[in-house]
């Protein structure tokens, strides 16, 4: 990937990707600072769709969303998971960051109508 392909994740060193399973999220914290989360739900077939990125406002336009996407699917790449974007934000950032498209699923999603 050229470097205008490539994330440019928020720099804090104190960021961390929290797993909260019981709400079906990944959250990001930097340091015991809150930041937002990615919303997911593990479909029958393994894949995983990627329905909503939300960080709070005070924290917007500030490069968090892109770390928490970024970082999420590079945890996904390396678990060989495949997902499925219904988040507008994600779908946005597939568009920017094309090295990360091969993590989609081309098929229709369980109960698609075709």
């Amino acid at each position: 990937m050229t470097s205008e392909n490539t994330p440019q994740v928020n720099p804090s060193p104190q960021l961390r990707i929290v797993p909260n399973h019981d709400a079906s999220r990944y959250e990001l914290w930097d340091g015991e600072q809150y930041i937002g989360f990615l919303g997911v739900e593990l479909l029958e077939d393994g894949t995983v769709d990627l329905q909503h990125t939300i960080i709070s406002e005070q924290f917007g336009r500030q490069g968090y969303a892109r770390t928490l996407v970024t970082r999420v699917l590079d945890d996904y790449r390396e678990r060989g998971v495949k997902v499925r974007a219904t988040c507008s934000y994600v779908q946005d950032y597939m568009d920017r960051f094309p090295g990360y498209r091969d993590l989609l699923v081309t098929s229709p999603g369980p109960g698609a109508r075709g």
